[in-house]
């Protein structure tokens, strides 16, 4: 029943003193209300006349806006008045544009179009979780509700990661077309791999010249160069406990996607392969290079779902997939955090295999909080403790990346909004010194 029901009630009740008998006054006014309400409740449409489907978007990115627009069909012979709650999971951020509390109204054979706008506030898979739609009678007394009847239409959002970095693309682009020679003459200096011959003219690296081509033409020739093409670049998320870790407003996993899709966008663009491995304690996400416009749709479509997962990574699976899935020689960028118990434990180890056959970069990230310990000076003795603490681990992160040069290792330790640029620029400068 609804509150209108109980209202009519109330509204009889004023009427008892005419009647001869209180008792007998409400033994009637009450059966009549039932009745009222059983017959209300009986024209009702049934939830078994209604059906329900879903059209809209099926991806969006991480501070987008999309819109799922859910279609509610009326195919018995009565008029729907309902309420419809198009419940999904609280991340999905949904904004229905008609109130669950407003009655809907649908003819006949007719069908209602209700829209639900979805900002959601985190990546992934967002689900619709139940479609409730309570069926209202002619006089509003009685409903009849079932949640998940009709049946709720299955729909997912897939929430991409975002890709902030992505301004930058074209400052990177216009520096490697610099490198390639396209905006610069090439030279000696512009890479390793050989691309023509040409004259020579004044001003030209006399170690340049191709003295054996030169007799043949009875001409002056020389060599010209550019950067290497057609090599391998691997970038390996560390999905790990580390990864859980809050920089800011985001945790250190998404700041490693962005700086991963920039670079990824950056190499694919230069003609280099690009790989992708994100693992833990078990390998959570592969991409393999394929064509320039299908990668990186492909990657941002894996990374997606990613999770941190609160376990220690296992770096020892890691160079173990690495060594066995590239053959050739690469440039292995791995994105993870600088510290000394999870990298001197884990990494270590197994670093002088895996740096002996790839060029090995490790991507990590400054944490603001050890920023904000160190900086300035303590007011109270607590305040002194909390500096000393972040002074130490700020000197453990110095001997960790000591250890990881002695190897041959480039780090790249940057503070979060500066780590994907910083990545591109060192990509950037292996490349033109032909060192990937």
């Amino acid at each position: 029943m609804t509150w209108r029901a109980a209202l009519l009630l109330a509204v009889g009740a004023l009427t008892l003193p005419l009647w001869p008998s209180p008792f007998v006054g409400v033994l009637v006014m009450t059966g009549a209300v039932l009745l009222l309400v059983l017959v209300d409740r009986a024209l009702a449409v049934p939830a078994a006349a209604l059906t329900a489907e879903r059209e809209g978007d099926r991806t969006v990115r991480l501070g987008g806006t999309a819109t799922v627009v859910l279609r509610l069909g009326n195919t018995s012979g009565r008029t729907l008045r309902a309420q419809v709650r198009d419940a999904w999971v609280p991340s999905a951020g949904a904004r229905p544009d008609v109130p669950p509390r407003r009655v809907v109204t649908v003819a006949a054979g007719d069908a209602a179009v209700l829209p639900t706008r979805l900002t959601p506030t985190r990546r992934g898979d967002r689900p619709a979780v139940a479609l409730t739609v309570r069926s209202f009678g002619p006089l509003r007394l009685a409903f009849r509700q079932r949640s998940g009847r009709p049946a709720t239409p299955p729909w997912t959002l897939r929430v991409l990661p975002r890709f902030d970095s992505r301004r930058h693309l074209p400052e990177k682009l216009a520096r490697l077309r610099v490198i390639d020679g396209t905006q610069v003459s090439r030279g000696r200096g512009q890479g390793t791999e050989f691309d023509t011959l040409r004259e020579y003219v004044v001003g030209d690296d006399v170690r340049s010249i191709d003295w054996r081509a030169s007799a043949r033409q009875a001409d002056v020739l020389v060599r010209t160069w550019r950067p290497e093409r057609d090599r391998r670049l691997v970038c390996v998320l560390d999905t790990g406990r580390t990864s859980a870790v809050r920089l800011g407003d985001e945790p250190r996993l998404d700041t490693s996607i962005d700086a991963a899709l920039l670079l990824t966008a950056l190499a694919s663009r230069a003609g280099d392969r690009v790989d992708l491995l994100a693992a833990d304690t078990a390998v959570r996400a592969t991409v393999t290079g394929t064509g320039r416009p299908a990668l990186l749709p492909r990657l941002v479509h894996a990374l997606a779902p990613l999770q941190p997962a609160l376990v220690e990574t296992d770096f020892e699976l890691i160079a173990g997939e690495i060594l066995r899935r590239q053959r050739q020689r690469s440039l292995v960028v791995l994105f993870t955090a600088l510290e000394a118990g999870a990298l001197g434990e884990g990494l270590l180890p197994v670093l002088p295999r895996l740096a002996a056959r790839h060029r090995v970069v490790i991507a990590a990230t400054h944490d603001p909080v050890l920023s904000a310990m160190t900086s300035g000076t303590p007011a109270r003795p607590e305040d002194a403790y909390a500096a000393a603490a972040g002074w130490r681990a700020l000197a453990e992160r110095d001997r960790v990346r000591a250890a990881l040069t002695r190897y041959g290792v480039l780090v790249v330790d940057a503070p979060a909004g500066a780590l994907a640029t910083s990545l591109a620029d060192t990509y950037l400068r292996l490349k033109s010194q032909g060192q990937l």
